[in-house]
């Protein structure tokens, strides 16, 4: 731990492990192999990734605990705008909280985050998943005030549901969806009462200045995504017409001390305001071959020592 109170972790996804490639690519490295890596480049913690990915409820924590690791949270996308919907995904929100209630007892670090994003509703949803940026672009691509009203009553059952449970839950701006520009961020701030996961990397791609948004809702900051994201790079996905998962394929999000995020100033917005907590370096890859795969380790092994160098 640094002495700012800021705990530096990484994510699985930084290694090109989640959804779209866990048990599809065999080059993906398993669980254990990952949290090898986490530890060995000096991390404090790790993000959960997928489910079962890492390790269950029964075998988790002592994998963690014998690597000196503690658990940072998990990313979740779910419906809030369609009750129907979100009432049968409940359930995979429940088994990363029973994963997170296997941790906990075990003091490895501060508690997890349940890190929520939004999967959209409706046709709307394909559109901003095949159009990503439309948040800045096409605003009217948004959702409605009927359907932020209806986000409103889903998120309030979600943060309900975490909190009871002893989980403050977050939410997590991400590129592609219905909250990915920064006055979209502002309305589901405005309609709930969940802490905000600033995600750097996808608030440029949003069209926002993660520094300046960290201080302007300094009372709201949980949680912290630090990545840096290659805006020229982002431009050539848009003006291509490519559909959002092409920012994995295309390597949008670069190593630290890269692209548009001004890391010391990010850093120094984090101190200004206090913030204490998990810092999760994520740099979303979607690599192909066993060569990209190692590439991505020490990647990540880079981005903690650029961190190191800076006090954390």
């Amino acid at each position: 731990m640094s002495n700012s109170g800021i705990i530096v972790a990484n994510a699985p996804v930084s290694y090109g492990a989640f959804e779209v490639t866990i048990g599809i690519d065999p080059n993906v490295p398993d669980g254990d192999d990952i949290l090898d890596q986490v530890s060995a480049a000096g991390y404090a913690g790790i993000d959960l990734g997928p489910v079962g990915y890492l390790g269950s409820t029964d075998n988790l924590g002592a994998k963690l605990a014998k690597r000196g690791l503690g658990l940072a949270g998990a990313y979740l996308e779910l419906p809030y705008a369609d009750p129907e919907m979100l009432e049968k995904t409940i359930p995979e929100l429940d088994a990363m909280l029973d994963i997170f209630d296997a941790i906990r007892p075990l003091g490895l670090g501060p508690d997890p985050r349940p890190t929520l994003a939004d999967l959209g509703v409706g046709d709307g949803a394909d559109f901003r998943r095949n159009n990503p940026g439309s948040g800045v672009r096409r605003p009217a691509s948004g959702y409605s005030d009927e359907q932020w009203a209806e986000f409103a009553r889903g998120m309030a059952l979600v943060v309900e549901r975490c909190r009871s449970r002893g989980y403050q839950p977050v939410f997590h701006n991400e590129t592609g969806t219905f909250v990915e520009a920064p006055e979209e961020v502002g309305r589901m701030l405005e309609v709930s009462e969940i802490g905000l996961c600033m995600d750097a990397g996808h608030f440029l791609l949003g069209g926002g200045d993660p520094v300046e948004y960290v201080k302007k809702w300094a009372n709201r900051i949980d949680h912290v995504h630090i990545k840096t994201a290659d805006l020229p790079r982002f431009q050539q996905v848009v003006d291509e017409g490519l559909p959002t998962n092409t920012i994995w394929e295309r390597e949008v999000f670069p190593k630290l001390g890269e692209g548009a995020l001004d890391v010391d100033a990010f850093l120094a917005a984090l101190r200004e305001i206090d913030y204490a907590g998990w810092l999760v370096v994520e740099q979303d890859i979607f690599p192909t071959t066993a060569q990209r795969f190692a590439q991505a380790a020490a990647d990540q092994r880079a981005n903690r020592e650029f961190l190191r160098e800076r006090g954390l």
